[in-house]
């Protein structure tokens, strides 16, 4: 879902608003005039052809760290910042954003930079989701442009200001179709004093599920839990102690199998390739993103085999990545009640990235996007939208 720079530019009438003002002000404008618009923040995810507009609205000239306060682990930015900006504002003091968001760059092969808007519109969360929760999680508030060129603001620095609806979760993940973001307050927690991997060779994906299972339900705080070609990897993070005695007892409790163990930036290297599906990336196939019931992967990986392609697992075995030359159709029939969403679309169509929606979620949708966005200028097309 991405083009590149010289991409956005060559889109007719690019608009790169510089403050929260002239961005309101152009939705204004393009709200009476019922003008739709494609929303970008650093152009890494927004993939030509699923956005049917006239103009492409980037927040890249709205961008730079507002306030950050590293004692009470909060910081807010304009949604143009680069993460990449934010990642070194955090390293500095010994802080991170929890959620590991991913790189996109790998696969889709943009050329931009990341940025914090981009990252919340599209709630990105990476393999320590399952013990850190999502992006969302740590969203404390938004400022935001609703369809009609409204500001908003909703929340507040820390969690026990946010009061009344908490419009950052809808906005977080509606991929610009709700609103377009100005400045995110995002929780931040301490970086990982050291962290080492388990990994477990030879097994098959039902083996690597029974590990992550068996893994998760100790004490021994697993933040990582992923599988690929062959391989399931546990992770373990934090002081250094903690970390030796948390592997000792994990190679206790799975002392009938062969385990390989690697070691600080190794294993930061290991994850981070895991984390931004880097084995698909040499790839011209399209590539998904199946979310699914952890116990339930085996078998869905089994049905994706029979249709060619390659498949591996994040979060415990809640995320299924495949890359393959199936059509949408057979892709999703094999996925049954997991949700399958087309990351890269390789050969097929860039409007079929969301999967459908059914009856009862689309009338929420639908309401939710009158609401904010009357004349439906944001991102159409997208999402069913």
């Amino acid at each position: 879902m991405s083009i590149d720079e010289s991409a956005i530019k060559a889109l007719p009438y690019p608009v790169s608003p510089a403050d929260e003002a002239e961005l309101a002000a152009f939705v204004g404008e393009s709200h009476a005039r019922a003008t739709p618009m494609c929303i970008a923040g650093g152009g890494t995810r927004v993939q030509p052809g699923s956005v049917e507009a006239e103009h492409m609205v980037t927040t890249r000239n709205m961008s730079g760290i507002v306030t950050y306060e590293p004692g009470a682990l909060t910081l807010i930015a304009r949604a143009g910042t680069s993460l990449q900006e934010v990642e070194d504002v955090l390293a500095a003091e010994g802080q991170a954003l929890a959620f590991e968001p991913m790189d996109h760059r790998a696969i889709l092969g943009s050329k931009g930079a990341p940025t914090i808007g981009g990252m919340v519109s599209a709630n990105v969360s990476g393999p320590r989701r399952i013990q850190a929760g999502a992006c969302r999680d740590h969203l404390l508030g938004v400022r935001f442009i609703d369809g009609r060129g409204r500001t908003i603001k909703n929340g507040g620095r820390v969690m026990k200001n946010v009061t009344g609806l908490d419009l950052g979760k809808l906005l977080c993940g509606s991929y610009g179709t709700l609103g377009v973001l100005t400045e995110v307050a995002l929780k931040t927690l301490p970086l990982a004093e050291t962290e080492k991997s388990l990994g477990f060779p030879g097994v098959t994906p039902r083996e690597a599920v029974e590990i992550f299972v068996a893994a998760l339900a100790t004490s021994f705080e697993v933040s990582g839990a992923a599988f690929h070609a062959g391989t399931a990897w546990l992770r373990v993070e934090g002081f250094e102690a903690q970390v030796d005695y948390r592997v000792g007892r994990l190679k206790e409790l799975f002392s009938g199998r062969e385990i390989d163990v690697v070691a600080h930036a190794a294993s930061r290297n290991l994850w981070r390739d895991l984390r931004d599906v880097r084995h698909f990336a040499p790839s011209e196939d399209a590539i998904w993103r199946i979310l699914i019931k952890p116990t339930d992967a085996p078998d869905v990986m089994a049905a994706l085999r029979q249709l060619g392609g390659e498949a591996s697992l994040d979060w415990g075995g809640g995320l299924i990545w495949f890359s393959g030359p199936a059509s949408s159709a057979a892709v999703r029939k094999a996925v049954g009640a997991g949700r399958a969403m087309l990351v890269r679309p390789g050969s097929l169509s860039a409007a079929d990235l969301f999967p459908p929606e059914n009856s009862a979620v689309a009338r929420i949708s639908a309401a939710l996007r009158k609401t904010f966005d009357p004349a439906g200028i944001f991102n159409p097309g997208l999402m069913g939208n």
